[in-house]
């Protein structure tokens, strides 16, 4: 376990690689239009509208892959604080407690330290990003008909590691960064 987490957030390289959309795809247009409105300043009701025309299960993909990321790094600017012995449960807050289970290793809901359920959860999501029959990257090639149950389950892993680290590590993210350029901001 420990090895694990050395390697995924070792110092000397990045966190995870990014997962990227290429350039002149359908999806990298989607990415562009929701850079561009999550820069613009509008409200977030209307940054998250589906774009007339475009597909609502390729926008829920390129969002969803944006959030791994921006969650990715902002669990990267804690994970030296967050460790075995500082969370041995995956948690959020005193009230919550997240458990772990995959239908693979963790048939049943397990609890975990919260290193080891980041780690778990971040090599289910590549594994479920990265595979063509869950999220197709080629044109007329359909999502799966369980495509946003997917989605919603993983969104919703991801928010438990943002409550998380809101919850248990924020004082490290401020005394890290003086106060400024937060990576708590997700937009």
């Amino acid at each position: 376990m420990a090895l694990c987490l050395k390697q995924v957030f070792n110092k000397d390289k990045t966190f995870r690689p990014r997962k990227k959309f290429e350039p002149g795809t359908q999806r990298f247009e989607l990415y562009k239009k929701a850079q561009a409105s999550l820069k613009s300043g509008l409200d977030l009701k209307t940054v998250v509208q589906l774009p007339p025309g475009e597909n609502i299960n390729d926008w829920i993909a390129v969002h969803l892959v944006d959030f791994f990321n921006r969650i990715n790094l902002i669990y990267g600017t804690i994970s030296e604080f967050c460790t075995e012995k500082s969370c041995p449960i995956m948690s959020g807050g005193l009230k919550y407690e997240y458990r772990w289970q995959d239908d693979y290793r963790f048939k049943r809901p397990t609890k975990l330290s919260a290193p080891h359920y980041m780690c778990m959860l971040m090599d289910w999501i590549e594994t479920l990003i990265n595979n063509e029959n869950i999220f197709p990257t080629r044109i007329g090639v359909p999502f799966p008909k369980n495509f946003q149950q997917v989605c919603t389950k993983i969104l919703t892993r991801l928010f438990r590691v943002f409550v998380h680290v809101y919850i248990h590590h924020f004082d490290s993210i401020i005394e890290g960064n003086d106060g400024k350029d937060l990576p708590l901001k997700i937009t």
